[in-house]
């Protein structure tokens, strides 16, 4: 089963906009590039940050945003 990963982003955003170190959080945008997949995060200030997802499952990608975007 293909994953929806955009999806997830979208529904994981809200959980992390309710947190202490990530509030500020606008957006969780997916990219499929040809040799990589990254999340951008978006926050208030404009700054992004972005995880390296690459051949992640729905779970761990969710662990990776978590860890390189705090």
């Amino acid at each position: 089963m293909e994953e929806n990963k955009q999806l997830i982003c979208d529904l994981l955003l809200p959980c992390l906009q309710v947190t202490r170190n990530l509030f500020d959080l606008v957006s969780l945008e997916y990219r499929k590039g040809e040799h990589a997949e990254i999340v951008v995060a978006t926050f208030d200030s404009g700054h992004t940050k972005m995880a390296n997802v690459s051949a992640d499952s729905g779970t761990s990608m969710i662990r990776d945003i978590i860890k390189q975007i705090v």
